[in-house]
């Protein structure tokens, strides 16, 4: 028989982590564009980001129709949150507009599937790049990183985000996350950790180090 889910933060009922989500606002719109893979995965760090964001939404599929009446709607000015030969800083966009807040786009999925999701939906190729060029260490103790300067979803929202609405701070949504990560540690046990790692989806939103040739 299944156990119990919460039915808002999707985890066992014993290990809710309602109670550590944080109800911030911003100036920021975020949209989390998310794979469907990564809907029932154990370690849904998206759905914790926008659960703790009032000015949030996260749409799940590889096709998005409403995707460019969406994106047209004015008030805003939009980004996407992926590396690209002419990526800038967040801090550099943030910092050179008109007055205007921010609308970041943010793919979440491993990077093959958040790739697929740009060839899927045309609208976001035409969108300004946007990197995190100080990226801070990930703390997704689970798996090391695939590469330098990758950051799981959450981690990506929190970091610009305390760019583009300095001096305000979103560490609080990071709460949640912590205690995921070490329930999942606790769960299968010290021995087990540090033998195996779970797999993770994580989005390398940095700006890269070195070129591959």
């Amino acid at each position: 028989m299944p156990r119990p889910r919460c039915s808002r933060c999707k985890r066992p009922a014993s290990h809710c982590l309602c109670a550590l989500i944080p109800d911030l606002p911003s100036h920021t719109e975020v949209l989390v564009l998310q794979h469907p893979d990564e809907v029932d995965h154990a370690l849904n760090t998206a759905h914790l980001a926008v659960l703790g964001l009032r000015n949030a939404t996260l749409w799940v599929g590889e096709v998005f129709a409403a995707l460019p009446g969406w994106l047209a709607q004015p008030g805003y000015r939009t980004c996407l949150l992926f590396p690209g030969e002419q990526a800038r800083s967040v801090a550099a966009f943030g910092s050179d507009g008109d007055g205007r807040p921010v609308r970041l786009v943010v793919p979440d999925g491993t990077w093959r599937k958040a790739r697929k999701l740009l060839y899927l939906n045309p609208a976001l190729a035409d969108l300004p790049r946007v990197t995190l060029a100080d990226a801070p260490p990930s703390r997704y103790r689970l798996r090391k990183a695939p590469m330098e300067g990758s950051l799981s979803t959450l981690e990506a929202i929190v970091a610009a985000l305390n760019l583009l609405e300095a001096p305000a701070d979103y560490a609080a949504l990071l709460k949640p996350f912590d205690a995921l990560i070490e329930g999942q540690i606790a769960a299968m046990g010290e021995d087990t950790f540090r033998r195996n790692h779970l797999p993770l989806s994580l989005i390398h939103i940095s700006e890269p180090t070195r070129r591959r040739g």
